[in-house]
């Protein structure tokens, strides 16, 4: 597994959904898909369950399902918990490209 330094340190920004699947997530999934498409090459899309990743949810001090946030040269530049659409994350994310 790419640690979490690494994956953030980039140039481009990372847009990272923490989650955690407490019944079926397939809204939230192709949600990211869409980011994802929409974005292309401008961005990384990654999803970190927080309970297969407890010591870095808790370091980051997530505490809400699902916790979304923006990082750009390691530097967290956007979080927000709670649901978002994919037209807002798109948006949120096109403001670091």
């Amino acid at each position: 597994m790419t640690k979490f330094g690494e994956i953030i340190n980039i140039s481009k920004p990372v847009l990272i959904d923490f989650y955690f699947d407490w019944e079926d997530n397939e809204n939230g999934v192709e949600t990211l898909r869409n980011v994802a498409a929409a974005l292309g090459d401008k961005a990384k899309v990654i999803k970190i369950d927080i309970k297969k990743n407890e010591i870095l949810a808790e370091a980051l001090r997530v505490k809400g399902n699902p916790t979304f946030m923006i990082y750009k040269n390691g530097e967290m530049k956007w979080r927000k918990t709670g649901d978002q659409d994919a037209n807002t994350l798109i948006g949120l994310v096109q403001q670091y490209v």
